[in-house]
């Protein structure tokens, strides 16, 4: 009975793990344009030293997908070097704040009232940074 149970309980854990990506691309698929603020060693947000305007729909819709891609546990220790905030008709819908630090690359926004986190992978850590020196 107990084997059954964690089954079950791995199974829901799983499900809802994939949700989160599907929900995130769900409500960031109407974006037209996102805001791409980077910051200075430390993750201070008052430290902003670049912000980006992205309008490309091909590279916000690249970018979502990223975010969406795999989802991971949060890793509390780590600091942001940025955050991306995706608008809909003048409106922000979704903030991300992301850490591409070598030990701690990560993307953590907040998707139906839970912190959820993703991988943030070396095509993610590039697309960035070529946003970054556009």
């Amino acid at each position: 009975m107990k084997q059954i149970i964690l089954i079950l309980l791995a199974g829901v854990s799983f499900a809802a793990c994939n949700d989160a990506g599907k929900q995130f691309k769900e409500r960031n698929a109407g974006a037209d344009s996102i805001a791409i603020n980077f910051f200075k060693a430390g993750g201070k947000m008052d430290t902003v030293t670049a912000v980006k305007i992205i309008r490309d729909k091909l590279s916000i819709d690249e970018l979502t997908g990223m975010i969406a891609a795999s989802t991971t546990s949060i890793n509390s220790k780590c600091t942001f070097n940025g955050s991306i905030h995706f608008f809909k008709n003048d409106r922000v819908v979704q903030d991300v704040f992301f850490s591409n630090d070598e030990s701690c690359r990560q993307f953590v926004f907040r998707l139906n009232g839970h912190d959820e986190a993703t991988a943030l992978d070396e095509k993610a850590r590039d697309l960035l940074m070529t946003l970054k020196n556009r």
